[in-house]
Formats: C-alpha cells, structure tokens, sequence
C-alpha cells in the first residue's frame, strides 16, 4: 500500500469542502422558499384578556360538551359539582382549570372554514359539535368570559364562540369532557400491610372477626375469638375482604339522605395503630353504595377526622366487584370442621 500523495490529499479536501458548501446552500435555499409561519393580530396576545380580574369576580364555571352541561360553583364549604349536589371537587384539577385560562395566548391561525371544526375539536357543542364550551360566571350569574377550545394530537385549539376563526393556542387545560372526573373521591388511603382484623356482618346477619400478625402475609387473615373453632373454606378467601378498604375507588356519590333503603351489610377495617373504618353496605335502585365512619383511637385519630371529613353525608357509588368485597357471605369463607380435624394450632396426635 503506498502513502497519498500531497496533491490527492488537497484534492479531497476541496471536494469535501465543495459538498458542505453546496448542502448549506441547498439548506438555505429550502427555508427561504419555506412561506413563513401563519401570524395574526391576535398572536401571543392572551385568549382571555384581564382574566386576573375576572378571576376574583368568578362564582361559577360552566363547561358544555356534546350531550353533557356541568357547572363548578363556589359555595361556603368551596368549590363543588352542582350536578352531584354539591359535592367537593379536585383541588389541583381546579386550579389547572383557573390556571390555565389566565394563561393560555392566542398562538396561529389555523381554519376559518366551520366544517372543519370537529376535526379540531372546535365544533360547537351547542349544535352536537366535539368542542368544550366553557363559560366565567360571575356573581350575578352574568357570563364574565367565554370560550370553544378542544384537543388534536396532544395540541389545543380555541375559538371564541361565534367566531370563524380558529387558533391553535399555548398554554394547557385540564380534560374537560367527564364531570365525574371532578370529584375528589380520594376518600382514604390505607397501606395493605396496615391492615390488621375485620369485623363482617353479612346480609343474612351472620358475622365473622379475622385477625392477622404484624409482618404476615395477605393469605393469614384467620378467624379469632369467638370463631377460632371454625376453618376457612380456603386461603385466598380472606384477602379481598380484608383488604376491601385500601383498594376503594368509587365511581359515583349522592347524598347519604338521599339512600331510601336499608344497609344489607356492615364490615369494619381495623389497622395496626388504632384505626377503624366501619362502612355500611347500600343496595340501592340506581346503584351500590357505601357509607363510612371512622373512629378516632389512638394514632389513626388525625386519619379518622379527615376520612370523616371527606366521608360525612355522603353515600359512595362503587361497582360490583368492589361490592363483593364488601359484602360477602360468612358462609362461603368458613365451615365447622369435621369431626376428628385439628384445629387451629393443633396437631393430628396427642
């Protein structure tokens, strides 16, 4: 193999030189021809102008979406949903919302044809369109501020209402088209290995005491005085039961004076420092409901003052599987054990 030469070697450098030179130039070519980005008199300028001031004035915020109106008012007690009789709604969602308006600034302008609205999500709800509709109420019930905004591959767009003209703005907003998504139904939060007994009345009025040990697994919920004499139907019997409370995640609410039957089942959780929830089991018309009490002891009382907080006056709607953890019956989780069995704790000699 024999060395370049210094005159090949120069000869290649110009070549390469050449090359970048004429991508660059090829690349400035490509953006000069490039028409530049939409502009419009309202860029960059706020979609909701003064909303600073119109925030303190707001007492009500209604959004209006295909086939769905809800409306967030301030009551004494706060912010709360008008369509489940005023119960509380989720702080940080509330304030996204809030939040949100204040900033969003008018960025591009995109459509000005009302047919392509829906593709935007611009179209008016009003009229069966994909938009969200969202109206500043203030103090006299006067709409304060207005706007249609809606989502498309993760970017937002708005328009004011009545308005053809259609902007992609920046800025962020919470999901708009669920009012249940606004319910702060966070009642409890409870470790799993927190859990140390359960209390069960069922729906025929059978009951059943569980306990279990520090440290020991979910499958040792057992039964305790006065049921030590009988046995599990079988190990994993237990656990949903028992650990019933700690995976509560209801899916609706109305008022407890609202319940027009009586509760077919009582189950207690009890923790490890002191805790107890005892809920209430309601088979109602419209749905699954339980009721919550909590009782303060020991370390769990600054827990049980806050579940009751949340809890008090209101009946949860939870779906049936949930209920069947809240509801089951003491004779499908124990038998008497056949004459000649060990038991508990015992071994088959003497």
């Amino acid at each position: 193999m024999t060395a370049r030469s210094p005159e090949r070697q120069r000869r290649i450098r110009l070549m390469a030189a050449l090359a970048g030179g004429l991508a660059v130039i090829a690349l400035g070519a490509e953006l000069l021809a490039r028409p530049p980005a939409p502009r419009h008199e309202l860029t960059g300028t706020p979609v909701i102008p003064g909303f600073a001031a119109i925030r303190s004035e707001t007492r009500a915020i209604r959004v209006t979406v295909a086939g769905e109106s809800y409306e967030l008012t301030l009551g004494p007690a706060g912010w709360q949903l008008a369509e489940a009789a005023g119960y509380p709604i989720r702080a940080d969602r509330l304030n996204t919302l809030v939040t949100g308006l204040e900033d969003l600034a008018w960025d591009g302008p995109r459509t000005r044809d009302p047919a392509k609205f829906n593709r935007i999500g611009l179209g008016d709800p009003r009229e069966g369109g994909t938009g969200a509709l969202i109206e500043v109420i203030g103090a006299e019930g006067d709409v304060k501020a207005s706007l249609i905004t809606g989502r498309r591959e993760g970017r937002i767009y708005a328009r004011r209402p009545g308005d053809d003209q259609a902007f992609r703005v920046t800025g962020e907003l919470p999901p708009l088209y669920s009012a249940d998504a606004w319910m702060d139904l966070d009642i409890i939060s409870l470790n799993p290995d927190a859990i140390s007994a359960l209390r069960i009345t069922d729906e025929t009025g059978a009951s059943l005491y569980l306990i279990r040990r520090p440290g020991e697994s979910d499958r040792a919920f057992r039964p305790a005085p006065p049921y030590q004499g009988l046995e599990l139907t079988n190990r994993l019997v237990t656990t949903g039961p028992a650990l019933a409370l700690t995976r509560l995640q209801p899916i609706g609410v109305k008022p407890a004076g609202a319940l027009r039957t009586q509760p077919v089942a009582r189950h207690i959780t009890e923790t490890f420092d002191g805790l107890e929830v005892e809920t209430l089991a309601w088979r109602e018309r419209d749905g699954l409901y339980l009721t919550l009490r909590a009782v303060e002891a020991g370390q769990g009382a600054n827990r049980a003052s806050a579940i009751n907080t949340k809890a008090r006056g209101w009946a949860f709607r939870i779906a049936e599987i949930d209920w069947a953890d809240f509801t089951p019956r003491v004779s499908s989780m124990i038998r008497t054990p056949a004459p000649g069995t060990p038991g508990p704790g015992q071994s088959g000699s003497d």
